[in-house]
């Protein structure tokens, strides 16, 4: 399954690239700021069928993406990431108990102050 998405993955990089390749540039650059205001409004289509085609091929290798990190498995053999947080057994922290904690040698024990005045 794994080879799967990775074919899927190489084939519509390079239908991607391929489609950004051969589209008309819509605007100049760097260099349409500084030129007189002939081009301000260029020819854009945005509806035709390579911007359309590019959409999708980038949706595409998205989920693919996703999909070849969920299904498949990584190089050690476990899961790895937020799969084993959830899987992993909660450990429970040593209790710390203050009250029966031994007095330090050499000193008298504490003892509570007497606020009867």
């Amino acid at each position: 399954m794994t080879t799967l998405f990775i074919i899927l993955i190489v084939l519509v990089s390079v239908l991607l690239a391929f489609f950004v390749l051969i589209q008309n540039p819509k605007g100049g650059g760097l260099s349409s700021g500084f030129s007189g205001g002939s081009n301000l409004m260029g020819v854009q289509r945005t509806g035709d069928f390579l911007e359309k085609g590019t959409w999708t091929l980038v949706i595409a290798l998205m989920v693919f993406c996703l999909a070849i990190n969920i299904v498949g498995p990584s190089a050690v053999g476990n899961r790895g990431g937020l799969s084993d947080q959830i899987e992993a057994p909660v450990q429970s922290s040593p209790s710390l108990n203050l009250n029966n904690a031994a007095p330090a040698t050499g000193s008298a024990p504490a003892t509570a102050p007497d606020s009867a005045n």
